[in-house]
């Protein structure tokens, strides 16, 4: 686990985002990475994808960016994180958040990473995991869903759950729309989620991620909102 340093000025931790789309959430992180008082650094963007259109948005932000084209390496996943190893040691990596990478990791790979990676997937899990988590909610009739960012493990969206965030689900939603209002709990949650792994806030107690100090409580949220009282 990252642990913060009580020393002003000290070097933050270096981030690396992997993508393989246009980084929606990639974006959220480099916007909240540009506030003075946020702990990590964004040190390099890397695709598995050289068409990913979040390359070009990274690079207008000024990150350095990494193309290592997964396609040529078949099914060789430990080949193919080889070189990812090999980038992220070169940029001094301590830190990963997965923003839409769509690439499968060994368990040797995720192990030397775990609890220095994350990811965020979009529905309140342990509910609707994998693929088309809205038409999942949708069809099992839940009246909430939102996001989750976790820690990775070889389980698909498995992991150590760090911070969630709710939006009501709508009679008339469709996918689509669900999908578009959850995003936005994404680039709320996902920069939050960063900020309190790079400030040495988290610990893992087996699977499950406690926060270290005080969380803000909010009020409970109910969706439907029940009618008022005469």
């Amino acid at each position: 686990m990252v642990k913060s340093d009580p020393h002003h000025g000290a070097p933050r931790p270096r981030v690396a985002i992997l993508i393989s789309g246009r980084g929606s959430n990639m974006a959220a992180l480099i916007k909240a990475a540009r506030l003075k008082d946020f702990p990590a650094e964004i040190a390099v963007v890397i695709s598995n994808r050289a068409d990913a259109m979040g390359l070009a948005s990274a690079g207008v932000e000024g990150i350095p960016t990494v193309t290592i084209e997964s396609k040529p390496f078949g099914k060789d996943r430990s080949a193919f994180e080889e070189a990812l190893q090999s980038a992220l040691e070169a940029h001094r990596i301590e830190l990963i958040c997965l923003g839409g990478f769509m690439r499968l990791f060994t368990a040797e790979f995720v192990q030397a990473w775990y609890g220095r990676m994350l990811n965020i997937h979009p529905s309140l899990l342990p509910s609707f995991p994998g693929l088309d988590p809205h038409g999942q909610a949708l069809n099992a009739g839940v009246k909430v869903s939102g996001a989750t960012v976790h820690f990775v493990t070889p389980e698909t969206d498995a992991g150590p759950i760090v911070m969630q965030g709710v939006v009501p689900v709508r009679d008339d939603d469709t996918p689509e729309a669900l999908s578009a209002r959850i995003l936005e709990i994404e680039h709320r949650i996902y920069p939050a989620a960063l900020r309190l792994l790079a400030s040495g806030r988290l610990r893992l107690e087996g699977t499950v991620c406690k926060l270290n100090g005080n969380a803000s409580s909010t009020d409970t949220l109910i969706s439907p909102q029940p009618a008022s009282k005469e």
